[in-house]
């Protein structure tokens, strides 16, 4: 075992999972605040300080993860008031919601850009290796996220979308997915769980995430970081 290389891949893993989740944090306080709620802000959360985005279980799932070789994590979740909103409050939820993988996919195709743009071969390995880190959490964060279970924002995301359809249908489902926030954290907890025997996230997350590092990446580029 390479105990050195260990070590940095640990520390790049790391440094990654915290800028990941502190711009997924700030994404979702902007969101709040552009769309009329100034609550974030109020309280110090429309910042890319990630001290104000830490959330002590969250942390330590990030130093626990990293070190068992995979990386989840989470930030405190950003408080916003509904009543605020300039949007009917499931549809400004769901745009507050989807803010957080979107600027996760953002950042993940600016990082991509230098490995794209730039012969291969010509980056430093250091370099080369935070930027793909960086990318690929960025790209698992904001897949991982969208599942449609609370308390990840794939919920909220849903719950936007239905209200947004107005039709009957669209709102008996809005409301039983509504109800459904209760069971969220343990079903949640239960796949991750199950994970470890059936892979059942694996097959729900690897799909996407695929498609996604093509899309950023090109497909050439994409295979060679996997499988390198």
């Amino acid at each position: 075992m390479n105990l050195d290389l260990d070590v940095k891949s640990l520390i790049i893993s790391l440094v990654a999972l915290l800028i990941s989740i502190d711009v997924h944090e700030f994404a979702h306080a902007w969101a709040a605040f552009l769309l009329g709620d100034d609550t974030a802000q109020r309280m110090g959360r429309l910042s890319l300080n990630p001290l104000a985005h830490l959330d002590p279980m969250g942390t330590i799932m990030i130093l626990v993860s990293s070190l068992a070789g995979f990386g989840i994590g989470w930030g405190k979740p950003v408080p916003y008031n509904p009543r605020n909103l300039r949007l009917d409050p499931r549809t400004g939820g769901g745009l507050i919601a989807v803010a957080g993988p979107a600027s996760n996919l953002v950042l993940a195709s600016l990082v991509a850009l230098p490995l794209r743009l730039l012969p291969l071969g010509s980056i430093p390995d250091l370099l080369w290796d935070i930027l793909t880190t960086l990318a690929w959490i960025n790209i698992s964060l904001a897949v991982f996220n969208l599942l449609p279970i609370f308390p990840l924002d794939g919920h909220g995301v849903l719950l936007g979308a239905l209200t947004a359809v107005r039709t009957d249908w669209a709102r008996r489902w809005a409301d039983f997915w509504e109800r459904s926030r209760a069971m969220g954290p343990g079903l949640l907890m239960i796949l991750i769980i199950a994970d470890n025997f059936v892979p059942i996230l694996g097959r729900i997350l690897t799909p996407p995430a695929l498609t996604l590092c093509r899309w950023i990446f090109g497909s050439g580029l994409c295979w060679y970081i996997l499988t390198s």
